[in-house]
């Protein structure tokens, strides 16, 4: 009988701690689950193009929901992000894309490199900002950025030179040696502003303009922001850049005007995709869904004066034009993709001997 006794009160006691453990266990889990962490940490891959001093301020309230998840950043130009995710398609290692131009995540997905997903919140992006052709989608856009000119008054003044106000401006002969822009092969702004002048002029003519423009250009550069820095600076009296940073540089106390082209500005798309490979992580959906939140949308915002979102009210920036989608040429992202290989090529052979030393 003791026998028994003593075989009833072990098993009691084994299930006294089986049902103790499993408490414990549901107490921490659902702490984790709370905070929106995972209980152990990961790691996640994030290919970008952002501007660099962008990137920390977006990523605060995603480290503040996701403490316990690694961000690594990988970031350059658009076209040299572009170029290594192309290299490295048969062995990716970015999870997901953060920020790239629109025209460059076509070029992937015409390779096959995109996975589609439609992040929650979805619905809330504007129908022309997000891949249209495929559901689940696979590519969200987040913001735009537009061609503009950063003009130095005071350089402009000493050179006896007007303030432009046009792409046709640009190839008056008094502007020869005075006018840098960046190299369309490793900058987006380059590249969006090449692609705008061949769709609003098309091809013949765009070309026979790019000539004449050239004949003006002091040097290429490989940054999209670095033509409005040098304008900044006095180095040369007008950068090609895009308007975000030429508002920024003129905020600095730079003596610079910004000046949106009067035949409209060239743009192109901020945008997310995820990339496909063998295994997904569930860290790069969560970060794709935070990445369409309102509140990293309202941060989008500070910067660019049109964002991808009609949950959020955009605010258009001091030194924008008032209706700033009005500016916008319109833009065939599809054609600027199939086409993006062979304008880069011929491009390059007219040019290429300006571009700034890498």
């Amino acid at each position: 009988m003791m026998k028994l006794k003593n075989t009833g009160t072990k098993k009691g006691l084994v299930l006294l701690i089986c049902i103790t453990a499993t408490l414990v266990f549901t107490l921490v889990s659902s702490l984790f689950l709370g905070s929106g962490c995972s209980p152990k940490q990961a790691e996640l891959n994030v290919y970008t193009a952002l501007e660099e001093e962008h990137i920390e301020p977006y990523l605060s309230s995603f480290k503040k929901l996701y403490p316990n998840i690694i961000i690594n950043i990988t970031r350059d130009s658009t076209g040299i992000i572009t170029a290594k995710l192309l290299a490295e398609k048969d062995n990716p290692q970015a999870d997901v894309i953060w920020g790239l131009a629109a025209t460059s995540l076509l070029v992937l997905d015409q390779q096959g490199m995109l996975e589609g997903y439609n992040p929650k919140g979805i619905e809330n992006i504007y129908p022309e900002f997000k891949d249209s052709k495929n559901n689940p989608v696979h590519w969200v856009g987040i913001d735009a950025w537009m061609t503009a000119f950063t003009v130095n008054t005071v350089e402009a003044q000493t050179k006896g030179i007007p303030i432009p106000q046009s792409f046709e401006d640009l190839i008056k002969p008094e502007y020869k040696g005075y006018v840098v822009m960046p190299n369309p092969a490793s900058s987006g702004t380059g590249f969006l502003t090449v692609s705008a002048i061949l769709q609003l002029k098309g091809e013949k003519e765009g070309w026979e303009y790019l000539d004449k423009l050239h004949e003006n250009i002091a040097l290429y550069t490989h940054s999209g922001s670095k033509p409005a820095k040098m304008a900044g600076a006095g180095e040369y009296p007008v950068g090609i850049s895009f308007g975000y940073k030429g508002l920024l540089v003129k905020a600095d106390g730079a003596p610079v005007e910004v000046i949106f082209p009067k035949e409209g500005s060239g743009w192109d798309l901020e945008a997310n995709a995820l990339i496909k490979k063998d295994k997904i992580k569930k860290e790069a959906k969560l970060f794709l869904d935070w990445a369409i939140t309102d509140t990293v949308m309202k941060e989008y915002n500070k910067n660019y004066a049109i964002i991808s979102s009609k949950s959020v009210k955009a605010v258009v920036p001091e030194g924008f034009p008032a209706e700033p989608l009005k500016q916008l040429i319109k833009n065939d992202f599809e054609w600027a993709a199939a086409n993006r290989e062979s304008i880069l090529k011929e491009w390059t052979k007219r040019y290429e001997a300006k571009s700034e030393k890498k």
